[in-house]
């Protein structure tokens, strides 16, 4: 059984026992989450089920795994001939969630 939820504004595709990397979540580890905003539930018997836009009862189960963050960017600003140059760098915070249960 899969689910497709929504959280941080993206949607991700979930399986059970599934240890999945979101944006970043309050808590700390080993901390029980719960997502609301299914979008679409699939894989057991019969057609998926498809909100509009949210299944109504429908929530997603999870364990807070662990925080840490991405692998750093460079983010380079540069105007040819006025001796402008900016350079920065961006880690994205992120969580990982293991997917203990689907409800459907």
């Amino acid at each position: 059984m899969y689910a497709v939820i929504k959280t941080g504004g993206k949607q991700y595709k979930v399986a059970q026992d599934q240890v999945v990397t979101i944006e970043l979540l309050a808590g700390e580890e080993g901390t029980k989450v719960s997502f609301a905003e299914v979008l679409m539930v699939g894989g057991g018997e019969g057609a998926p089920k498809l909100g509009v836009p949210f299944l109504q009862g429908a929530t997603v189960e999870g364990e807070i795994v662990g925080h840490g963050k991405a692998d750093k960017i460079l983010v380079v600003k540069k105007k040819r001939r006025q001796n402008y140059r900016r350079k920065n760098g961006h880690r994205q915070p992120f969580t990982r969630v293991k997917i203990t249960s689907i409800a459907a």
